[in-house]
């Protein structure tokens, strides 16, 4: 045995972290490039969706939109993405993760790039229903992808990596907007974002198999990946996922929280350009912005390093991932503080420290969906949590859109609101969530 093979226990790497983390390489390397793929696709995503938020106050005077006009547009997209979660979750598990991530992207780039071409709300509402129908396949695709490529043991770590590209793609777009509005105008910068998704498909269509089918994976990582792993079992029926506890434990959970992400995605840029004149220039907004979901990034990182380590020290999967949801949930209650914040470096601070414990708490709630569900059903389980999520963020658009139009864009009661989702979700998904994958016919 030379000094790059791995030592093993029951087919886990076994040692320090450092060696854990250099043998886990050692074994092989292909699902870490599979990794890689789905978190350039998942930072395409936010860019896709993040744009209309940095670009709201140009296309707000050029069209006359109200707060309500914003609100209405995004809403439709949350429409479109809660049907579109369940619709794609369901076809993911019927025809394929690589066919059905390509449908995805394919239709979502398309969508993008024609926002260029309108120039009414109604016209926004339309491209931004059809984005959010074809965007809701990032996710189920994702998740069933580290499914197939990783053990339990890292899936958290793969889960807070591809989910650190949603920050990516967060901070990537306040660089990258302005300029290209400058230069070329908002147009261009919708048919950019559409191209560069092409781009990404045609890499994928190239590259991706299943482990057992992938060209250059080694026996030894295929045996890593699949160890612990049930065996393959027929499709399940949309009736019995239905009836997993599984579904309904992340349904309700990812309801309530997800909706906190798209309120910070929509409507930071506008509260930090109201409440300290910021603008939409890279130094004035876009540095902000790359604070905060830089910080996004490292929680979503550290999330999955946390409950990982928990289950490295022998503590069960599901136990860890619910002891690192309750401390996530206390680290965002400061975010109270934040409409009050004397200056922008002081929000900054609090709003910082919410979206990094929201990003590892979202990671430990995906990685308890992939604990619980069996593998022939994770995506439609998925899917079904995601529908949930997106009809919690529709309402809470017109809920944002409501408050500020009544309140004379007062966000105090917003913050106020943030913290108490996570206690009632944590305690709904302790009581509901199952102890062990359940068994599905």
């Amino acid at each position: 045995m030379n000094r790059f093979t791995a030592t093993t226990v029951g087919n886990q790497p076994s040692g320090t972290a450092f060696e854990k983390l250099r043998n886990a390489f050692a074994i092989g390397k292909v699902r870490w490039t599979m990794l890689a793929m789905v978190f350039f696709a998942t930072t395409l995503n936010y860019i896709d969706r993040a744009a209309l938020g940095i670009m709201q106050p140009v296309l707000a005077k050029a069209m006359s939109w109200t707060a309500q006009d914003y609100a209405n547009i995004n809403f439709w997209f949350q429409a479109g993405y809660a049907i579109g979660y369940v619709l794609q979750g369901r076809l993911i598990d019927r025809i394929g993760v690589k066919t059905g991530f390509a449908m995805a992207v394919l239709v979502w780039s398309a969508a993008a790039a024609a926002h260029g071409m309108v120039a009414s709300v109604v016209g926004f509402m339309v491209c931004r229903f059809v984005l959010g129908l074809a965007e809701a396949g990032n996710y189920p695709s994702c998740i069933k992808t580290i499914r197939q490529w990783f053990p339990v043991g890292e899936r958290a770590i793969a889960t807070g990596v591809f989910n650190a590209g949603t920050n990516v793609g967060a901070m990537v777009t306040p660089l990258l907007i302005p300029f290209v509005m400058t230069v070329w105008g908002w147009q261009a910068a919708f048919f950019l974002i559409g191209a560069v998704g092409l781009v990404w498909l045609a890499i994928w269509l190239k590259s991706y198999y299943n482990p057992e089918n992938h060209p250059s994976v080694r026996r030894s990582e295929l045996d890593y990946i699949q160890h612990g792993h049930e065996p393959v079992q027929p499709q399940v029926s949309m009736a019995r996922v239905l009836r997993l506890r599984a579904t309904w434990a992340y349904a309700l959970g990812n309801a309530l929280t997800a909706p906190v992400f798209w309120f910070y995605l929509y409507w930071l840029p506008p509260y930090l350009n109201k409440q300290y004149n910021l603008g939409i220039s890279v130094v004035q907004m876009g540095l902000p912005l790359i604070v905060i979901f830089l910080a996004a990034d490292f929680g979503s990182v550290f999330g999955g390093v946390l409950s990982s380590s928990m289950i490295g020290r022998r503590m069960k999967p599901i136990t860890a991932r619910l002891l690192s949801m309750f401390l996530c949930a206390l680290c965002i209650t400061p975010v109270v503080l934040a409409s009050s914040a004397s200056g922008v470096w002081t929000a900054v601070f609090y709003i910082s420290l919410a979206i990094a414990a929201h990003q590892a708490w979202t990671v430990n709630l995906w990685s308890l969906a992939m604990d619980m569900a069996p593998k022939n059903a994770v995506s439609s389980a998925f899917g079904v949590g995601g529908t949930c999520g997106a009809i919690g963020g529709m309402f809470m658009t017109q809920l944002v859109g409501y408050v500020l139009t009544t309140t004379d864009n007062n966000y105090s009661v917003l913050f106020m609101m943030v913290p108490a989702a996570y206690f009632i979700a944590l305690v709904w998904v302790y009581l509901v969530a199952p102890r062990k994958v359940e068994v599905v016919a």
